[in-house]
């Protein structure tokens, strides 16, 4: 197993350090078996397929009552929400509504909040947490870009009435928009967070609040109880070789630039497109169309990460666990949800995996580790895997939910104490 040591930046005042940990290797006194649906889990630990074939299941929510509600990316049957009654290790379809397909999901609050391309609807709940009238959603955010590519808006809330809406850009590093390198301009409505009322009927950009810069994508992203602040997953850019051969071999691309987790504050700006981030000399790096050569750093104004992981892995979700069913070390740390890289060539695939990051008072402290591994199967490709981790979501007794947008399974993961 590779391992490269890299050190928090002390931006953040975080004490510790980050392992780098390929998921390609089992976690330590792992179990593999037939009782764990294929997966490669710690000791201890149980995961079963709760339900299959479900279509393109994204991001989930469970309630109190153990029901799940899972957003699809398209409509199954004309209906793009599923809710599925969790009994326990098994499901049974109870309802689906919503005539869109789409990722982000969260229940605030009285209501369930979902989105899909370019506008956030919310649904009034009953006191089950059931869709009180599913064909009439209230739309709460309109007019989101959407074009061509990072179309998905994912959304978290905070505890203050706000709604956390990722637009993701429409480019892989802007150079089609801004040839002359003058300045990238969708930067202004693409490639940030955006903070709108959790609570106001449709808004548009000019209602809501840039809250966050210079992130190329980010799907997954969750609200950090134990700091109050928002954390986000981006995903990297690509094709540093292809595009600037002479600066890059095809390993550094493969590996470079880290996929990043960012601790958002009001006003932020990660970078994107002049940033990317180098886990092997731990530093925001200059990028090569703004003038980089793989050497020179980055103007200091650009936020760094508190943690990083390998290249084009593919963070899809992520999750602060907040239950007491798991070991005590994994309380308020963090899952991610790999969703699995293409563009690594010639090195194999990589990600296809769930991995915990611990935490210590708020922060990363520590090395990251595999927890559930095997989702692809043996053909690690976009194409050829068989699941490919998506959602992550929390049971009321501390269950952790894994969605799968290729194979349509939920995994439902659990400790025996």
């Amino acid at each position: 197993m590779k391992k490269i040591l890299i050190l928090l930046l002390p931006i953040f005042a975080v004490a510790g350090l980050i392992v780098f940990n390929a998921c390609k290797s089992a976690p330590s006194g792992s179990t593999n078996t037939a009782d764990n649906a294929g997966l490669t889990i710690p000791a201890g630990f149980k995961a079963v397929a709760i339900a299959e074939h479900l279509g393109e299941a994204r991001h989930m929510v469970v309630t109190p009552e153990n029901d799940l509600y899972v957003h699809l990316a398209g409509p199954k049957n004309g209906k793009g929400i599923l809710v599925l009654h969790l009994d326990g290790d098994k499901s049974t379809l109870k309802t689906s509504f919503a005539p869109f397909g789409g990722t982000g999901i969260a229940i605030k609050n009285g209501y369930l909040y979902a989105s899909d391309n370019t506008e956030v609807f919310r649904y009034k709940l009953n006191d089950k947490n059931e869709v009180i009238n599913p064909t009439q959603p209230e739309r709460i955010v309109t007019g989101l870009l959407s074009r061509r590519m990072h179309e998905p808006k994912a959304i978290c809330l905070d505890n203050d009435g706000n709604i956390y809406v990722n637009i993701g850009a429409y480019s892989n590093i802007c150079s089609d928009f801004d040839p002359k390198k003058t300045g990238c301009p969708i930067i202004d409505s693409a490639a940030g967070i955006w903070q709108f009322k959790a609570d106001k009927l449709n808004q548009s950009y000019g209602d809501g609040v840039h809250y966050a810069w210079g992130l190329r994508n980010v799907v997954g992203l969750d609200w950090n109880q134990q700091d109050n602040q928002l954390f986000v997953m981006q995903h990297g850019r690509d094709a540093l070789h292809d595009l600037f051969p002479n600066l890059y071999t095809v390993h550094q691309s493969a590996e470079l630039p880290a996929e990043c987790m960012f601790a958002i504050k009001k006003g932020d700006n990660a970078g994107w497109p002049y940033v990317y981030y180098d886990w092997m000399q731990n530093k925001n790096m200059l990028g090569p169309e703004y003038g980089g050569d793989g050497k020179k750093g980055a103007d200091p104004k650009y936020i760094n990460p508190v943690a990083a992981y390998p290249g084009h892995y593919a963070p899809d979700g992520l999750l602060f666990y907040t239950g007491n069913q798991f070991p005590e070390k994994y309380k308020n740390g963090a899952f991610i949800a790999f969703h699995g890289s293409w563009n690594r060539a010639p090195e194999p695939q990589a990600g296809y995996c769930v991995v915990f990051q611990p935490f210590k008072n708020g922060m990363p402290d520590g090395k990251w580790e595999v927890f559930a591994d095997g989702f692809a199967g043996p053909n690690k490709t976009p194409n050829g895997a068989a699941h490919r981790p998506c959602g992550l979501a929390q049971g009321p007794d501390g269950s952790l939910y894994v969605s799968d947008d290729q194979g349509g399974t939920i995994y439902k993961i659990t400790y025996n104490k």
